[in-house]
């Protein structure tokens, strides 16, 4: 099967779309880009300073700037042409990709890094929102589930190929992998360039009609969501699921010890959850095309809670993998379902103040987990603590059980401009 008769909602149809195919290559590029760098960069720290504190504050540094910047960003989605906003996310962070690089090359004081990678990251904050408000004016509404699943795929890939590609460079010099991330932005801006400007990037509404501030940026934003309560419930979900995503980066240790495969067995769990989501990313077309949406959703909790209720007992290395894998497709599946329904849903003059909330809300949510989970083992056991972070999803989905279906669930209003 070739794309051009591939089944609507997939990812084989989505690049059908000649601009969509673009921006995909840049994201594509950006984000092996992102992991080779944050490896070089916890890398260049901890080798530099030979402190854990240190490498963690570096981690925070890149993380903790979505959270609190995420509502800015999505504010300036909504005020400038998203096209222009785009190119200068990549030309801002280039360029301290390359000030990153001096640090490393010229032995700078190491404090200078997890500044830098702050700065990076508040940078890149409208980026995100911008590219989520593009995606539905790039490929028709029937193929929006499939560009979002493109979308998580390349993320899902650049995990895998990012830090592979950025361990062969460490053997040269933490420098040469800052650069090769600042060569990664400017391809993405120029996968943008290539795309004409126009309808595809322009903002809804006049400047009379936006906000003068930010507080009312964000009210106006949340104002958005509490008008969808659909879009809010999946926001919830994602957010249940960044939790539980975490939970795992502390009770995948001792999942992996307990199944024979000792503390290195932890990356294979994590490379199970990474398989997971490509395999998610596969079936997503297909699934929202499934008649009852909140069976749907219901369905993907349900992959990500009941394995965490079985890990504690799973003694074999295969079983263990196999049930991280399945959180990794639950997650992806409700990852893409909330995003398809918050670009489905939001009228497009304020879709980027609201998604600048649900963002940050979701990174809170892993961020919240991996505090919480330390102290549930305390409290709990590392067995308690996997039970209550799978029984928390899945209780959340019953929350969500299939009622009759309404006519706008899941958002399918707002108008897209195919390529």
């Amino acid at each position: 099967m070739n794309v051009q008769n591939a089944p609507e909602g997939t990812i084989r149809a989505a690049l059908r779309h000649g601009q969509f195919r673009k921006l995909l290559g840049g994201l594509a590029v950006s984000q092996i880009g992102d992991w080779l760098y944050n490896l070089a960069l916890v890398t260049l720290v901890y080798s530099r300073t030979h402190s854990a504190l240190w490498a963690g504050v570096t981690t925070a540094a890149r993380v903790v700037p979505i959270v609190i910047m995420g509502p800015i960003g999505g504010s300036l989605a909504d005020r400038f042409d998203r096209r222009r906003l785009l190119i200068a996310c990549d030309l801002a962070r280039l360029a301290l990709m390359l000030l990153l690089a001096l640090v490393a090359a010229a032995h700078l004081p190491i404090l200078l890094a997890p500044v830098i990678a702050a700065a990076a990251t508040v940078a890149g904050s409208p980026y995100l929102a911008c590219t989520s408000a593009v995606t539905p004016r790039l490929v028709p509404d029937a193929d929006l589930p499939g560009a979002n699943a493109a979308r998580s795929a390349v993320t899902a890939l650049g995990v895998i190929v990012g830090p592979a590609l950025g361990g062969v460079l460490l053997l040269g010099s933490p420098a040469l992998a800052f650069v090769v991330n600042a060569v990664t932005f400017a391809v993405a801006a120029a996968a943008v360039l290539a795309i004409p400007a126009g309808p595809a990037f322009a903002v809804s509404g006049t400047k009379a009609e936006r906000p003068s501030s930010l507080w009312h940026d964000v009210a106006d934003g949340a104002a958005a969501l509490r008008a969808h309560p659909e879009a809010v419930r999946l926001v919830g979900a994602d957010i249940m699921c960044s939790l539980v995503y975490g939970m795992q980066t502390v009770l995948l240790l001792l999942a992996a010890r307990h199944a024979g495969l000792g503390l290195h067995g932890y990356g294979y769990l994590f490379a199970g959850i990474g398989a997971g989501a490509l395999i998610g990313t596969s079936l997503a077309g297909r699934v929202m095309r499934l008649p009852h949406p909140r069976a749907v959703l219901l369905g993907a909790l349900a992959a990500v809670g009941l394995p965490m209720l079985v890990l504690p007992w799973a003694s074999f290395a295969a079983l263990a993998v196999a049930l991280a894998a399945t959180t990794g497709v639950g997650a992806i599946l409700v990852e893409i379902l909330t995003e398809t329904a918050l670009q489905r849903s939001l009228p497009a003059e304020v879709f980027g103040r609201a998604y600048g909330l649900a963002l940050p809300a979701s990174v809170a949510g892993i961020v919240a987990g991996s505090l919480l989970a330390p102290v549930l083992v305390s409290l709990l056991g590392g067995t308690g603590a996997m039970l209550v972070a799978g029984g928390a999803v899945a209780g959340y989905g019953l929350l969500l059980r299939p009622r009759p279906a309404r006519a706008d669930e899941f958002g399918r209003s707002g108008a897209s401009v195919p390529a």
